[in-house]
């Protein structure tokens, strides 16, 4: 099992790097890592209440889903 730490920097202004980040995190848990994500500047609003829900990537991933699941995973998420 290796450690895996996310930074994010971006935000509602660049819905493709979001999503990409909570993803990346989530196939992290998923297979049984030890995931962290630090959201500094932009990425700071993306977990208040209800904003990764309005994130699409061009692809159609949604950000929320994948925040969904950190959450639910209990992964620390550092502001």
């Amino acid at each position: 099992m290796s450690a895996f730490v996310f930074v994010l920097t971006r935000g509602l202004e660049d819905p493709t790097r979001v999503t990409r980040a909570f993803q990346l995190a989530k196939a992290a848990k998923e297979n049984g890592h030890d995931v962290s994500l630090f959201l500094t500047d932009d990425a700071a609003l993306v977990v208040k209440e209800g904003m990764a829900d309005n994130i699409v990537a061009p692809t159609g991933d949604e950000a929320g889903s994948h925040l969904q699941f950190l959450i639910e995973n209990k992964v620390p998420i550092y502001l």
